[in-house]
């Protein structure tokens, strides 16, 4: 065997100097990303923040593609049309109600990514740039590098950007599975679960450690199977009520992996956007914890009303409860001075926003003041509902958020809560041994009446708790599909 000295390949992540448009390119990118998530900050600058954020990732695919060396351009342009053609589609027949699985699923498909990037840097590392900067020994006969010696800095983010990346990955199938009612959304609890979770994190990290040390394949693979096995355990534990946070939190998860490839790669686009979107969706995590009043740590604990489930487990449908009708609701609506509406759930699966923004307008012609009432945990999803009501055209200035409308409802001669549970259950303030006690939830039993849809006494929200307002004095019950009783309820207006 014959061996000479031969360089490694001069890229930017090896240390070369990076060319100064290429940087600019990616600063104003990085820029535009930032103007995107002030943009859609509020309802009213969305559109323009939308349009930041796509041209910004026009510029930053761009610049790339421009600058890349290691595939040829058809390839990437095959590779491009497969997968825009597959988001094409999918986002064109997904329904409104299926948004929570489909993000989860997309979640799935960036934390793979990040798999197959740090495998294919640490397969390749010479390709990438990242051996340490010294003359690798090269054979001349064949090509191949005799001792590729990987950067310790450079194996750190590798090794992150595949724990965070599979992690992300297996969560998110998890998540897409209980949200599309593949798997119980029910907590799933393991024995011993919070010592295997922490053993496995304990062996992820240690491994992580050791690879500084020794780059052998097997240090490396271990670490992405344990990743892979952590994400399905800290996921199904955890039951359908904190979704919303889940799905907020592996959108933090599958940024901090791209931002960790983003210093492997040496891309500075990758860096700003992982990072802003980890830290914004840590933001959110923490903004949907606090406003269930729990904890971060005992969200990935899991278990979320399960003690609840193996109490309750259904309404008490033996208490006496008053059934309306949608004559009754319309004609008590119709003599009302001010309609507050709490959609949850149960509106998104019956598709009833239209219908729902249609009784509204029925009502502000007879001179109703009508406004939208939104839990921050409402859905599945952040924004869930906001989103749903965007789609039926309702204005944006009448939807509100839980601490702006709370007040309200004592002044309030209707609420009227269309497939909402938990976010309007009094118990959260209350009962102490509830599961959800803490949670701030809408104060609908000080209005003068109450009207609210779900389909039928025998079910409770995802928290598995009875509710006491179905029993209230002045509720009535409209059990019906949320859809067809708004329908009943134009009808009658």
């Amino acid at each position: 065997m014959t061996v000479s000295v031969f360089p490694a390949p001069a890229l930017a992540s090896s240390g070369e100097p990076v060319n100064p448009w290429v940087a600019t390119a990616y600063l104003i990118s990085g820029i535009l990303f930032i103007l995107a998530l002030r943009g859609l900050s509020s309802p009213e600058s969305s559109r323009a923040g939308n349009r930041f954020g796509m041209l910004g990732m026009l510029i930053a695919v761009v610049t790339t593609l421009w600058t890349h060396s290691i595939a040829s351009l058809p390839e990437i342009a095959v590779a491009i049309a497969i997968g825009g053609a597959i988001g094409f589609f999918t986002a064109r027949k997904i329904a409104m109600t299926d948004m929570p699985q489909l993000v989860a699923a997309f979640h799935s498909l960036v934390g793979m990514a990040a798999v197959l990037v740090a495998a294919a840097a640490y397969l390749n590392p010479a390709a990438f740039g990242l051996l340490i900067p010294s003359d690798p020994l090269i054979d001349a006969d064949t090509g191949q590098l005799v001792d590729m010696v990987i950067n310790p800095v450079s194996r750190v983010e590798m090794a992150l950007g595949i724990a965070i990346g599979a992690i992300t990955f297996s969560g998110s199938v998890i998540a897409f599975l209980k949200l599309n009612g593949n798997m119980s959304g029910a907590p799933i609890m393991l024995p011993l679960r919070h010592v295997i979770n922490l053993g496995t994190l304990a062996a992820i990290l240690g491994l992580t450690a050791y690879f500084t040390i020794d780059q052998s394949p097997w240090v490396f693979w271990t670490i992405m199977g344990l990743a892979f096995i952590i994400g399905f355990l800290l996921i199904i534990p955890i039951g359908g009520a904190d979704m919303p946070v889940v799905v907020s939190m592996l959108n933090s998860y599958s940024g901090w992996a791209a931002a960790a490839m983003g210093f492997t790669l040496g891309n500075t686009a990758m860096i700003i956007t992982g990072a802003l979107v980890g830290s914004s969706g840590a933001i959110l995590s923490y903004i949907m914890c606090k406003a269930m009043n729990r904890s971060f740590i005992s969200v990935i604990a899991g278990g979320f009303g399960a003690e609840a489930a193996s109490t309750d487990g259904a309404a008490k449908i033996d208490r006496p409860w008053k059934r309306g009708s949608a004559e009754d609701a319309a004609y008590m609506m119709k003599q009302a001075e001010k309609v507050i509406i709490i959609p949850g759930y149960g509106m998104a699966v019956a598709q009833a926003q239209h219908a729902l923004r249609e009784m509204a307008d029925l009502l502000e012609e007879e001179g109703v003041e009508v406004k939208f009432a939104i839990h921050p945990v409402a859905g599945r999803m952040p924004g869930h509902m906001n989103v749903l009501l965007a789609e039926a055209n309702v204005s944006y200035d009448k939807v509100f958020e839980l601490e702006d409308i709370n007040s309200e409802f004592a002044q309030a001669d209707v609420a009227f809560i269309i497939g909402a549970n938990d976010v309007v259950n009094p118990a959260a303030k209350t009962d102490k041994s509830s599961p959800i006690y803490g949670m701030p939830v809408f104060d609908v039993e000080k209005a003068k009446q109450v009207f609210f849809i779900k389909r039928s006494m025998g079910g409770v929200g995802y928290a598995g708790v009875d509710n006491e307002v179905f029993y209230m004095d002045q509720t009535m019950m409209l059990l019906s599909d949320a859809k067809k009783m708004c329908e009943e309820i134009v009808k009658a207006l």
